[in-house]
């Protein structure tokens, strides 16, 4: 087996800071294009009509003039990770310099777009490396690039190699690398904590459960809480999925891969925030010890929790974590998590599912996730329909009876465990089912940007 790519190598198969002779690229926007041709002689006319271009998005054709050539990209005017984003890997290898000017988002579509997923096969080539212009901020656009291929890789990545302690090696790497403090409670210490849903979820692996916390930057900086859930792979438990339904699950993860990608960009880019990063990491397995479809179990807020189904588990493992995450007053808290199937059917596969209680900081996360790129769209936190999550033997059930408003109700869930704190809940796939530019099939780190550029917005950078 091939060992982990160094994420810093994935930056570097993409960019490159000068080139001796970087071949040019000119973008070309779809409404231009009859005007673009005015300028062109009778030959590269006729070269680009063999080739079939027409300045449509994503688009590509080579212009030739004696020993020099040229790559025309057909643009739609929009700034989008689209514009480069299918570039590196449909491009011969070599370096190349884009001549006409776009921006840092353009540019960090060509780095997602070249990576690639190389634990356990090797690269059948190179991206095509990019040179990323003078006045670009190049440090963002590198970061951010590392910051979505961990992500990627960590989903990506099998359930053998990716169960709770390889997520707390992950984390513990990240603390040391940027000098922070991690904690790791592990298997029946849980119970000492008090985080019996956690334990429960948990404890019948062979990999023991955990809750992973990390703490990063100055104590008198505003505090940011971010939240994943980490389970490591879903078989149902009792309640056991169908095949169909169990093959992807090594991504339900995602939460927690998509948190430590985070964690590394505000460390990464030094933000002046009190970080504090939690990770309930556990593998839903099954064996004589799992939990069972009636049990109820005894939470760190205090609440009870009727299970009624075992596959509702990854809101059993954010609930002990957010009642942590409360505990010390953080200025906001965001968690993460490929929680339902019902948020697949509202917004798709392709966009983060986002409850919020709290108006003003919905509102601008709504343009951050536009600016960035990164779509997201809220949904109700609908109060009348916490009778559904009613139990009749304890405070609350961790799922609903009722086929209607399930994702809606698992954030009513987790909502019970939040105190007078502004939060915000994404319920996501993180995973992409199709190739786009820039967005490969595999592990997908969504909402990342969206909420970093609303913490850079409302925080600055050091």
């Amino acid at each position: 087996m091939n060992e982990p790519m160094d994420p810093d190598d994935i930056a570097a198969t993409c960019y490159v800071a000068a080139s001796d002779n970087p071949t040019p690229i000119e973008l070309v926007k779809t409404e231009d294009f009859d005007t673009y041709l005015e300028g062109l002689s009778d030959a590269q006319r006729t070269w680009l009509d063999r080739q079939g271009f027409n300045a449509r998005r994503g688009q590509f054709a080579w212009l030739e003039d004696g020993a020099d050539a040229r790559v025309v990209c057909g643009w739609d005017g929009e700034d989008n990770l689209a514009s480069l984003g299918g570039l590196p890997m449909s491009l011969p290898e070599g370096d190349y310099a884009v001549t006409t000017p776009v921006s840092d988002l353009q540019l960090l579509g060509w780095g997602l777009g070249g990576y690639q997923f190389l634990r356990y096969r090797d690269a059948k080539r190179t991206p095509a490396r990019l040179v990323i212009p003078a006045d670009a901020d190049a440090d963002k656009i590198v970061n951010t690039t590392l910051a979505v291929a961990l992500t990627r890789d960590l989903i990506n990545t099998a359930a053998q190699d990716m169960a709770p302690s390889h997520l707390a090696a992950e984390v513990l790497a990240l603390a040391d690398t940027f000098d922070a403090s991690c904690n790791v409670v592990e298997g029946d210490a849980l119970l000492d904590l008090n985080c019996g849903a956690i334990h429960a979820v948990g404890r019948a692996a062979d990999d023991a459960p955990r809750l992973i916390d990390l703490v990063w930057g100055d104590e008198n900086h505003p505090k940011v809480t971010l939240v994943g859930k980490g389970v490591t792979f879903d078989s149902g438990g009792l309640d056991i999925k169908p095949a169909s339904g169990m093959r992807l699950m090594k991504k339900d993860m995602g939460g927690a891969a998509t948190v430590i990608g985070l964690a590394y960009l505000i460390m990464a880019r030094q933000l002046p925030v009190r970080l504090r990063l939690l990770v309930p990491a556990a593998e839903n397995a099954i064996s004589g010890n799992a939990f069972r479809p009636g049990d109820v179990l005894h939470t760190h807020k205090g609440l009870t929790v009727e299970i009624d189904n075992t596959d509702a588990e990854g809101r059993l493992l954010l609930c002990d974590a957010l009642s942590i995450a409360c505990e010390d007053n953080p200025d906001v808290i965001f968690d993460y998590a490929t929680l339902t199937g019902s948020a697949r059917s509202a917004v798709g596969a392709e966009i983060a599912a986002m409850f919020c209680n709290d108006d003003a900081l919905a509102a601008s996360l709504a343009e951050s996730a536009a600016h960035a790129d990164d779509a997201v769209w809220r949904m109700p936190l609908h109060d009348d329909y916490n009778h559904m999550i009613d139990s009749k033997v304890a405070d609350v059930v961790n799922s609903a009876a009722s086929p209607y408003a399930g994702a809606v109700t698992a954030a009513l869930f987790l909502q019970r465990f939040i105190t007078d704190t502004s939060w915000v809940h994404f319920d996501i796939m993180a995973f992409n089912t199709r190739n786009r530019p820039a967005r490969p099939e595999g592990g997908e780190a969504m909402a990342l940007r969206a909420v970093y550029d609303y913490l850079e917005k409302a925080y600055g950078t050091a």
